[in-house]
Order: C-alpha cells, then sequence, then structure tokens
C-alpha cells in the first residue's frame, strides 16, 4: 500500500489506486485490477507536494508491496527526474523523501519509476511503475512591474476620466491554481488628482481643472496586490511621473496700460523707437504674440514687429518723422496669440497706449529735389553754367549761412565746379557726348555744425552733330558669275555715333566717278539701307576677281555729315542654286576629273601645235633636279604652276600647291633682269633660296620643277594660266570639237572682248 506518513494530507491530494499482479496471464496480463485479492503491490500514480524551502527532508510519500512479508530479501530502487539527488527512497521502507527546495516556478512536476528488486542480485521482482510528483504553488511570489517607473503626459484641463497610462504588473504564480497570480492595482500616492483602475491598471485624471500653470508635475504611486486583494497578499509598487501638457489657456497681458517714449526727429528709418511686451502665462507656441498698431497711426509713421527670441514689441519708424510738422502722437497697440484653442472660439488679445513725443534735433539742409536732372550740349563752352541746386534750413530756429561742394569721388576726372555760395553748377572741361551720355555727381550742402545732405546731379550731354556715318560692319559681298542682272548683291545699312532727336536718315549716293559705272547699281529700301545691284551677267573670275565699289553716306544732321565707305565685291563660282562654291581663280581653272600635270601637258601641247613657225631658236628648258625622293606618284599637288611663267615677272611670294590655296594671289614685283634680258642662272638660285627657306614647305620632300621658253616664243608666256587678262589674239574655239573632256578648257580660253572690261 502506498500512502503518506500517518496523519499527514496534502492539500487537493487526490491518489489513485493502481493495482497490478505480476502473476495475471492470458488476456489482460498487465491490466488495471480492481481485484485486491489478486493485486501485486499498490502504488500511488501521482503524488501532489506544495513547493517548499527546506531545509529538513519532507516525506513525499511510501511504497509497499504484498512481496514484502517478513524475512524476504528484497529492496526499493527509484529512477527518473530527481531521483537520487532531490528525491530518495528508503530501500527497506520503501519512504520516499525530498532532499531539496521545490520551487513550482522553476520546475511543476517530476515523472519517475519505482521497482522492487532482489536484495542481493538486484533482480527485478516485480515490473517497473511510474508515477509523478507535482509540486503545488504557495503564493510565494510578488507582483513586479517590469516596464516601471512609467512617465506619462496629458493635457491641463482634462476632464475627469481622461485616460493618462496603463501600468502591467506579473505573477510568478501559478494562474490557475487559488489566488496566488490574480493581482488588485490601487492607488497609494497621487489622489485626489489621479485613479487607477483596479483590475486594467489604467491611470486616470480624478480631479476637474486640473491647471499647468499652477502645478505642472505630479508623481503617482500605484500597488499590486495579489490574492485578490486580500489579507496576506504580496504587493509590489511603482511610480508613475504624470506631466500637465501646456494648452492656450492663457491671454497675452500687457505689463502696463501706458508706454511713453522720446523718439529724436532725426532718427532713421527703420530704427527702433521704443519697446513694449505682452507677457503670456502659457509655453512654447501659445505664448507667442503678434503685435499691431490699431489705431493713432493714419499717416503710416510707424510701425511694431515681434523680436522672436524675447516676444516683445518693437516699435520702428516707417516714415520720416518732423518735429516741425508734428510734436506728439499717441497710438493703440494691440498682441494677439499666434494660436488659438479650438473650444476659445477667438485668439486671446489685449491691448496697450503707446504715447511718442517727438524732440526736435539740429538737422542738416534739406534739397529741395532728391535728384536733379540738368542737361549741356556736348559742345558747350568751359564755364557754361548748366544748372543751381538750392537747400533750405528745416529747423524753426533760423536760417543759417550754406556751403556747397561737389564730391570728387563722384566726379574724378573734374570736369564740373560749383560756386560754394549759390550752388550753380558750372563746366570745367569739353564734353563728348559719344564718350560719356551721363554724369551723375553728388552735392553737399553743410553748415557750421551741421552734418551734410547730399543729393545726387544727373547731368546729360546733349547730343550735336559731329559724327559722320559709316558702314555698319566691314562687308564683302560675294557675286555669282552665273548671276542675273538686277540680283540684289549686298543690302548695306549704315550706323552713327550721334542721337539726334528725330532719329536717323541717311542718304546713300555713289561717288561721282562711279555713277556711271557698267557693273553695279545701287536702290534706296527706305529703312536706311540700300541693295547693291549688279547691272549684268557676264562677270568672270578669270576676267577680274575683286571690284571696289565707293559709297557715299551722308546723314540728317545740321550740318549734315559725311563718309566714304568701300564695298568690296568678289566675283564667285556658284552651283545653279546660287551657292557660292569657290572664289578663287585657280580653284576655278581646274576641270573636275584633270590633275595638274595633266592639265599642264594638254596645254603644252596646245601651244606647239599653235606654234605655226616652229621655231626652236629661243627655246629653252631650266629644270632643277634634287638627289631626294619627292612625295610619290600620288603627289600631284607639288608641281608650282605659277613658275611657268616669265621669269621677268617673278618676285616675292610664291604660292604652293601642295597646301591650301589663299582667295587671292599676292601681287608680283618685276625682277631685273641681265644684260641679254635673262639671267638663267639667277633665276634658278632665286627659285632655290625660296624652296629652301619657304616656311609653308609640307613636311615631306618635294620636286620643284620651273619652265621657261624664252622671250621668242609666239605662245607666248604660259603664266596666262594665272590670271585671266591676256593679249593673245590667238582662237580656241576648237577646242570646244575635241569633246566632252575638253569643252570647259574651250569655255576658258573663249572669252570676248565684252568680257575684258575692268
Amino acid at each position: 500500500l502506498i500512502g503518506l506518513p500517518s496523519g499527514v494530507t496534502p492539500k487537493g491530494c487526490c491518489a489513485a489506486l493502481l493495482i497490478s499482479s505480476p502473476t495475471a496471464s492470458g488476456p489482460g496480463e498487465g491490466q488495471r485490477l480492481l481485484s485486491r485479492a489478486k493485486r501485486g503491490w499498490v502504488w500511488n500514480q501521482m503524488f501532489v507536494l506544495e513547493e517548499f524551502s527546506g531545509p529538513d527532508p519532507i516525506l513525499v510519500g511510501r511504497l509497499h508491496t504484498d512481496l514484502d512479508v517478513g524475512g524476504k530479501n528484497i529492496k526499493y530502487v527509484l529512477a527518473g527526474e530527481g531521483a537520487g539527488t532531490i528525491f530518495a527512497i528508503n530501500e527497506l521502507t520503501g519512504d520516499i523523501h525530498a532532499m531539496k527546495r521545490l520551487d513550482r516556478e522553476e520546475k511543476a512536476e517530476y515523472t519517475l519509476t519505482a521497482q522492487v528488486v532482489n536484495a542481493d542480485t538486484d533482480e527485478p521482482l516485480e515490473p517497473p511503475s511510474e508515477f509523478i510528483i507535482k509540486v503545488q504553488d504557495i503564493n510565494d511570489n510578488p507582483p513586479q512591474f517590469n516596464e516601471g517607473p512609467y512617465r506619462a503626459s496629458v493635457p491641463e484641463m482634462s476632464a475627469v476620466g481622461t485616460p493618462v497610462t496603463r501600468v502591467t504588473a506579473t505573477d510568478a504564480d501559478d494562474p490557475v491554481y487559488g489566488n496566488s497570480a490574480r493581482l488588485v492595482y490601487s492607488i497609494l500616492e497621487g489622489q485626489p488628482y489621479f485613479s487607477v483602475e483596479p483590475n486594467s491598471g489604467e491611470c486616470r485624471i480624478a480631479l476637474h481643472g486640473m491647471d499647468r500653470e499652477m502645478r505642472e508635475e505630479y508623481l503617482v504611486v500605484i500597488q499590486a496586490k495579489d490574492m485578490g486583494g486580500h489579507m496576506g497578499g504580496l504587493s509590489g509598487t511603482t511610480t508613475v511621473t504624470v506631466t500637465l501638457t501646456d494648452i492656450n489657456d492663457n491671454p497675452p497681458k500687457f505689463s502696463k496700460s501706458l508706454y511713453e517714449f522720446v523718439i529724436p526727429e532725426d532718427l532713421p528709418v527703420g530704427k527702433m523707437g521704443g519697446k513694449v511686451k505682452a507677457n503670456d502665462r502659457d509655453i512654447g507656441e501659445n505664448s507667442k504674440s503678434t503685435y499691431s498698431i490699431i489705431e493713432g497711426d493714419d499717416q503710416g509713421m510707424f510701425e511694431i514687429v515681434t523680436d522672436s527670441q524675447t516676444q516683445e514689441g518693437i516699435l520702428r519708424l516707417k516714415k520720416p518723422i518732423d518735429y516741425e510738422s508734428k510734436r506728439a502722437y499717441t497710438l493703440k497697440v494691440e498682441a494677439t496669440n499666434v494660436r488659438s484653442e479650438p473650444s476659445s472660439g477667438a485668439p486671446f488679445k489685449d491691448t496697450a497706449t503707446v504715447k511718442i513725443v517727438v524732440e526736435d534735433s539740429d538737422e542738416p539742409p534739406i534739397f529741395f529735389k532728391p535728384v536733379y536732372l540738368l542737361e549741356v550740349n556736348e559742345n558747350a563752352p568751359v564755364n557754361t553754367v548748366i544748372g543751381t541746386v538750392t537747400a533750405r534750413d528745416p529747423d524753426s530756429t533760423g536760417n543759417c549761412p550754406r556751403r556747397y561742394f561737389i564730391d570728387r569721388h563722384t566726379d574724378l576726372e573734374r570736369q564740373f565746379n560749383i560756386n560754394v555760395d549759390n550752388g550753380k553748377i558750372t563746366l570745367a572741361k569739353p564734353l563728348d557726348r559719344e564718350t560719356d551720355t551721363w554724369h551723375n555727381i553728388t552735392v553737399t550742402a553743410t553748415e557750421v555744425t551741421d552734418p551734410i545732405f547730399s543729393p545726387i546731379v544727373a547731368i546729360r550731354v546733349m547730343d550735336i552733330n559731329d559724327n559722320a556715318p559709316e558702314f555698319a560692319t566691314e562687308y564683302e559681298a560675294f557675286l555669282c558669275e552665273n548671276g542675273k542682272p538686277g540680283q540684289v548683291i549686298q543690302t548695306v545699312s549704315a550706323v552713327d555715333k550721334d542721337d539726334p532727336i528725330q532719329g536717323h536718315y541717311f542718304d546713300y549716293r555713289l561717288v561721282p566717278e562711279m555713277l556711271n559705272n557698267p557693273n553695279f547699281t545701287i536702290k534706296n529700301n527706305q529703312d536706311n539701307s540700300i541693295s547693291v545691284l549688279a547691272k549684268h551677267d557676264t562677270f568672270r573670275r578669270q576676267k577680274q576677281e575683286m571690284y571696289f565699289l565707293p559709297i557715299i553716306v551722308t546723314d540728317n544732321g545740321s550740318p549734315p555729315m559725311s563718309s566714304t565707305n568701300t564695298l568690296t565685291i568678289r566675283v564667285c563660282g556658284c552651283s545653279k542654286d546660287g551657292i557660292v562654291q569657290s572664289c578663287n581663280v585657280e580653284a576655278y581653272v581646274l576641270p573636275i576629273g584633270l590633275s595638274m600635270g595633266a592639265l599642264i601637258a594638254i596645254l603644252a601641247c596646245i601651244i606647239l601645235l599653235l606654234d605655226v613657225h616652229s621655231d626652236d631658236e629661243d627655246v629653252r628648258e631650266n629644270i632643277i633636279r634634287y638627289d631626294d625622293e619627292g612625295g610619290g606618284e600620288e603627289d600631284t599637288e607639288a608641281f608650282d604652276i605659277a613658275t611657268l611663267q616669265n621669269p621677268d615677272g617673278i618676285n616675292g611670294y610664291l604660292p604652293r600647291k601642295d597646301i591650301k590655296p589663299d582667295l587671292q594671289f599676292m601681287p608680283r614685283a618685276g625682277q631685273h633682269s641681265g644684260p641679254n634680258g635673262v639671267d638663267v642662272d639667277e633665276f634658278i638660285n632665286v627659285r632655290l633660296h625660296e624652296a629652301d627657306n619657304d616656311p609653308t614647305a609640307p613636311p615631306y620632300d618635294s620636286i620643284q620643277i620651273y619652265g621657261y621658253e624664252g622671250r621668242g616664243s609666239i605662245a607666248g608666256s604660259l603664266s596666262s594660266l594665272e590670271t585671266a587678262s591676256s593679249d593673245s589674239d590667238q582662237n580656241y574655239d576648237y577646242l570646244r570639237e575635241w569633246g566632252p573632256r575638253f569643252r570647259r578648257l574651250g569655255e576658258l580660253y573663249s572669252v570676248g572682248e565684252s568680257d575684258r572690261e575692268t
């Protein structure tokens, strides 16, 4: 029989009897039996033991088997959780004791196994049986506030019952068994201002009209007690610091109802004349106020602004005040809260009276105008009176003498003088409107002991017609060879540095010697510009590459001024659409698809075929040979066709074919020949020197070839390739019959007499 010590009954113990018979056989062996006659041994399936703290061992229960009869050699064995450490069994009697402290919060139950074995051989005499020792809770843990202490805030003047915060305590005891973990909240300190809900721990406002301005912070002590708050329960406390936050429940209030200030009349505009202050018991944004003048300033002489740091009202001048005009002002100033509570309906405000007394000051002279505008002609002689400035004494005490001066920092060139006594401004140096149209000077007027007052005197220099008109820009016109008569070549306009009141009007005309020129005319566009027109369509670059057209431009001034300007007109090759493609003679004479070497060969053959005399008498070939390699077979631009002309007419600039050609050739000065007319040796040496010292020479070697036919050739000099002007009467019309490849060459050499005019 398993049981407890005599007279010991644990609380809540409900022992279940389980009878096991090791001798049972057949179906149902090892099953639970209720027949006492067949039981082998009986034990309690669960022991309930209150937690205890020791130090003495406590009996948990007793095991007994019917095999335990007098003289039977048996012993009891215990195994499982805590066996041998926390729990011990008496091998002879089967008594189980708890040897150490049992704490339900650490472990609530233990599972063990009991068995009867032979004391000598340890052979099991009964199968092992499992049972549970459950630790019963006792109220040994007080409530704890794990999140405390608390801080909370609530607006002042909150209604009764307004929640402030919620506190929460925990209890480690068993919440299921008994009331050990049932907590009840109460207030120990903080009444009558606050209350706490017993079951939830919610702290609330308990007193109406709590004003922050009276008291801002409260300390509340809240207790949590277990056992449902009954006697003998354990308790824990925490603190809640409650802060009342501000609402705008106080209006601004001026410290006094009347303010008096004395302001000198010479106080600058924008400067402070006094301060007022409206105090507000609220804090933060609720205490901020704005100031305004609501009465007594109909002329807008003053303004009041708020100092954001001190919340003072700064009274400042908005306009100058004058002692002689008005000596006192009475203003009504209002202070209004920036923020207002929705329940108040309107902002809080307060008013005060401000009395201002104007103090007389010794003022400087005042000019009748802050700015004077004077005019003078640019051709006015020195000492001409330009104008007069006058100042007055604003003081009521009298009229003191004044002296006038020019601030020389504004008249560094000393172009003007002023009479110190009467303020007359005169011209000290001649003026030129085209250099400076305006002169701004500062004039000061002083009394003996007064500060100065300085207005600006603006002097405008009036224009006279002393500049002739001229072209607006340096025009260079381009004329297409295939242009039509009457075509506009260039639109020309003029500018004039003068600025007449009635505006500019320009008259254009050609110089007298160009009135009947056959090439160009001009047309007035009625907008101060002209158009230059071509008279015919037979312009050719090889005939004349450039024209100069002098034009006289006259203005409408008094007296009129005029100047002669020259328009440069360049003849160019153009596409069918009139787009300029080339304005260079050399580029014009190079046919597409023919290299320079091929063109020279063709022209040489033509000249030889046309030489009816076949006279080789004075024909010589001058070749300079170099021992260096040229640019290769593809170097077709190194040959200089200009050198094929008569050496008597060659000197100076030598154009190259291995660099980009210029728009025009520089004129060549004549070279002095020897006694026989031609010094070939000198010609070659000069060309060799030019080639060696040419700064535009290419970075590779090139061959220079020079040829001279002599004076006796009927064909003349090949230099005709470089200029369109020639006196030859040779007819080249047969070139047109050689086919399309020679058609362009035939057109170049079939120039009629009408194209020879310059």
